[in-house]
């Protein structure tokens, strides 16, 4: 493997539960508590929705690639402290239901409204609301050791963190339905098939494959991709004539750009172009 001299920006996360840096324009966000498996945490949650917000709004940041410590992606919830009810014990149904919708929509809500590519980088188990995590993101690279699982329904819940919306819309009805149900365990190559991941690599290529997937798109035409984005988000809720007087709007301005015409210099002088973001 080639070493990485790439100068990195340590973030202040404010735990150690969430580890994140800037290298390359590229936002490496480290769910850090490998002897839990990543599991959720009252620090771990907060601090993860910070750094997508805030590396979301970064222009240092071209793309956010988020990963987990160890051998896992994220295991979820903390089953563990679930049955721990204490602090939560005075609430009433409604208060309890108003408390979770305000901590869970700005994680994965957050992540889908960042207009910049979103990676999940896959070591391991992607579970729960862990899954839900790496849904929420553009894109999925696994581990061929990683494996997914909705996991609720063995622990007699229902879901969250949006599962059952984000989870249709990347494998359709029938098979949402089916992990959703089941809890089943869905392998690597499997989850390549379905389209759960997008690529499968060895485990001992993935952090190197992943950050050079990453730093690929970091480093191209922010505008297009942002643009490309906000198409593609069209594309499921809109009809195809909106759809494309949208994206008449959005490719005008780009043509427009820096990058646009470094790209059509850098394709006569047969060269890769080196895109500003401008």
């Amino acid at each position: 493997m080639t070493a990485d001299t790439t100068a990195s920006i340590a973030i202040d996360t404010g735990t150690d539960q969430v580890l994140c840096e800037i290298r390359d324009r590229v936002a490496v966000i480290t769910l850090n508590r490998p002897d839990a498996r990543n599991a959720l945490s009252p620090q771990l949650t907060p601090a993860l929705t910070a750094m997508v917000r805030e590396c979301g709004a970064d222009d240092r940041v071209g793309a956010l690639l988020i990963t987990g410590a160890g051998s896992a992606f994220c295991s979820g919830g903390d089953v563990k402290a679930m049955g721990d009810r204490s602090a939560r014990a005075h609430m009433t149904p409604d208060a309890r239901i108003a408390e979770m919708i305000e901590r869970h929509r700005p994680l994965t809500g957050g992540i889908l409204a960042v207009r910049k590519p979103v990676i999940a980088s896959l070591p391991g188990a992607a579970a729960g609301a862990g899954l839900a995590i790496a849904l929420a993101c553009d894109l999925r690279i696994a581990a061929d050791t990683a494996f997914v699982s909705a996991g609720y329904s063995r622990i007699g819940l229902s879901g969250d963190y949006g599962i059952a919306w984000l989870l249709t819309r990347a494998v359709g009805s029938p098979l949402a339905r089916q992990m959703m149900f089941t809890s089943e365990r869905v392998d690597a190559a499997r989850a390549l098939q379905m389209g759960l991941f997008n690529r499968v690599v060895p485990a001992d290529q993935l952090r190197e494959e992943a950050f050079k997937w990453a730093r690929g798109m970091a480093n191209g035409p922010a505008q297009a991709l942002r643009a490309i984005k906000d198409n593609l988000d069209d594309a499921l809720t809109l009809d195809h004539d909106t759809a494309l007087v949208r994206e008449a709007q959005r490719l005008v301005p780009c043509s427009l750009t820096e990058d646009h015409k470094e790209a059509v210099r850098a394709f006569a002088e047969k060269r890769d172009p080196v895109f500003r973001g401008r």
